[in-house]
């Protein structure tokens, strides 16, 4: 894949600063900013338009309801000033036996949990993201959408990234599943402005399992095309590489 594409290293760098883009996937992209400054300069123009954002809001100071219900947790015994035993009188709560007794076993109790957890869980698959690039001679030269495939197969989420196809009011955009070989699946229609989340349910089962080569958008009439293949010109066009 190339990380240089403007584009490509546009949408990925908003995903990352967004958080969106998450487990293996934001893990491989942070590996790749060293050596990417195409992807490091998206990172940075993301980062400079989203951050003043936080510097608007105010901090909040926590109640000191939450301070007593703090100092409740960890010392439970200690009366605090309306009680017999000040906490600042309490003898060394430090030094109490019991106290690390409880701390070790609370400790080794998180360790076993983890444990399963590591074990029982998965590892993340990172989504797979497919450029599809304006073809040469149609009104969508040098226009881009970007199709980010779930690792499980679960969902796909189709993005324009740059300038819209700027479509007739009687026509739709349609999204196919190219096989290796055989006719195009319609996977339904897709947005010229927007994100179009595609379900599991309109995706192929062998989507991510060499059943797809590519991902096309024709241009079609109002519901999408009558014949169950692509009628109007291929103005999208990108190889899935799994």
């Amino acid at each position: 894949m190339d990380y240089a594409h403007d584009r490509l290293a546009d949408a990925l760098a908003a995903q990352y600063v967004t958080g969106t883009l998450r487990h293996g996937a934001r893990r491989r992209f942070e590996s790749l900013l060293t050596g990417h400054p195409t992807l490091r300069g998206a990172v940075h123009d993301w980062q400079e338009r989203l951050m003043p954002l936080a510097a608007s809001v105010t901090p909040v100071p926590p109640p000191p309801r939450v301070w007593r219900a703090i100092e409740g947790r960890l010392w439970p015994d200690a009366k605090g000033t309306h009680g017999a035993q000040p906490i600042g009188a309490a003898a060394g709560w430090w030094q109490r036996l019991g106290l690390w007794r409880g701390l070790s076993g609370l400790a080794t109790a998180a360790v076993l949990v983890l444990t399963v957890a590591l074990v029982r869980t998965p590892p993340a698959v990172p989504p797979i993201v497919v450029v599809l690039e304006g073809q040469a001679g149609t009104p969508a030269a040098g226009a881009t959408f970007v199709a980010s495939v779930s690792g499980d197969g679960q969902a796909m989420v189709m993005q324009p990234v740059s300038a819209t196809l700027a479509l007739q009011s009687d026509r739709v955009l349609e999204l196919w599943s190219v096989p290796p070989q055989g006719a195009p699946r319609s996977l339904g229609l897709v947005s010229a402005s927007g994100a179009t989340v595609l379900p599991r349910s309109r995706l192929p089962e062998t989507l991510l399992k060499g059943g797809t080569a590519a991902l096309a958008v024709s241009v079609e009439p109002p519901g999408g095309s009558p014949t169950g293949a692509p009628t109007g010109p291929v103005v999208f066009a990108g190889k899935l590489r799994i």
